[in-house]
């Protein structure tokens, strides 16, 4: 039976410890990274949040045994090149956590990284099912899978949108592929046929020649694998082409932003992602506290806050930082954090709850 740690920290002294800077050699270095610069950065800026109040809650409470926690942030931009850099310098650091990455292409190569200098990661964010399915007992994540998502997304095409013509997209990623081929297969699979299955560039701006080949297809539900910047721009193209194409995307959807690129043109997108943490009642009081201070908690905010909750969970029922104690400790606990309780498989995936449908109306996003 699976033991359940609780938010509490132990109560461990420590000896005084010699400084260096404003660190003392006692504390102890974890890092979130993601894409805190270039077009994903609110999305960078949902881990930094979610983080730093993870550190300063849990430093308030007494540390992670005994000791003040420390957070790096590093910037990966959604690199790999970039994400592996990042993961090095967190290894010079002497981080001993990884709440990251974001974006699976950079998360997969980094994980390569802190697996070999043995560094616990959890990614918050990172779907692709490659990240787990490597092997890797470091790797973990609390966020869904890929292949889970595109299974719901799949199945709700297939059900509601029958007498439509549906486009697969996707922007070449390892994230947006991934979806649009797990989504396209189970819609295959129920007996759909897709018709039409395309590539675009992310970063790219005018995505006016794929929206005018949709147009005399006679597109009616466009499913993108991609991110929210490209998915804006193709909805507001869409929109001065007089269509009136239905976009269905994933969980790269859930930031604010999106409705900024789109304004009203984005009225009525689908989405699928987890179950909001915000509704969740244990979360209330956390929620507040992002709040007043001029946050809100939407999308990876909590997820990130969650994934540090449950590393510092399994280091203080360890009683020790160290990797392989830590590992045994996520493999065999169950997690009481601000996501609900929940435990790792095997793999490093999460057991919580899967994905739900979302839709965007008049500038934000709640369950279909």
């Amino acid at each position: 039976m699976k033991k359940t740690f609780k938010l509490s920290v132990m109560a461990v002294a420590t000896a005084a410890a010699m400084s260096f800077g404003s660190v003392a050699l006692s504390d102890i270095m974890i890092a979130t990274a993601g894409p805190m610069t270039g077009q994903y950065a609110s999305f960078g800026a949902q881990m930094k949040a979610g983080a730093e109040q993870a550190v300063a809650d849990l430093n308030a409470a007494g540390g992670v045994l005994g000791e003040k926690l420390v957070l790096e942030v590093g910037d990966d931009a959604c690199d790999p090149k970039q994400a592996v850099a990042v993961a090095n310098q967190m290894v010079n650091k002497g981080v001993v956590f990884m709440a990251g990455h974001f974006c699976s292409g950079s998360s997969i190569p980094a994980s390569k990284v802190y697996e070999e200098e043995g560094i616990v990661m959890i990614s918050p964010a990172s779907t692709n099912p490659k990240l787990t399915e490597e092997g890797a007992d470091n790797v973990f994540r609390v966020c869904g899978r890929d292949d889970q998502q595109g299974a719901v997304a799949g199945k709700f095409l297939k059900e509601n949108f029958a007498d439509q013509k549906i486009a697969f997209i996707h922007d070449k990623t390892a994230y947006g592929k991934g979806l649009a081929d797990a989504t396209m297969a189970e819609y295959k699979k129920l007996g759909g046929e897709p018709a039409m299955y395309e590539a675009i560039t992310a970063g790219e701006k005018d995505y006016t020649a794929l929206v005018s080949k949709m147009k005399q297809s006679n597109i009616g539900v466009m499913y993108l694998g991609g991110y929210h910047t490209e998915g804006g721009l193709i909805v507001r193209q869409m929109r001065e082409q007089g269509m009136d194409t239905v976009l269905v995307s994933g969980d790269a959807l859930v930031t604010n932003e999106y409705w900024s690129i789109t304004g009203p043109a984005g009225e009525g997108t689908l989405m699928t992602f987890s179950p909001d943490p915000r509704k969740n009642p244990v979360a209330a009081p956390l929620v507040e506290k992002f709040r007043s201070k001029g946050i809100e908690p939407e999308g990876y905010v909590l997820y990130t806050y969650g994934a540090v909750q449950a590393w510092a969970q399994a280091a203080n029922a360890a009683g020790s930082t160290d990797t392989a104690k830590v590992v045994a400790a996520l493999k065999s606990g169950e997690f009481d954090t601000v996501l609900g309780k929940f435990s790792f498989d095997g793999k490093g995936d999460v057991t919580a709850p899967g994905y739900v449908l979302y839709k965007w109306t008049n500038g934000s996003y709640d369950y279909l």
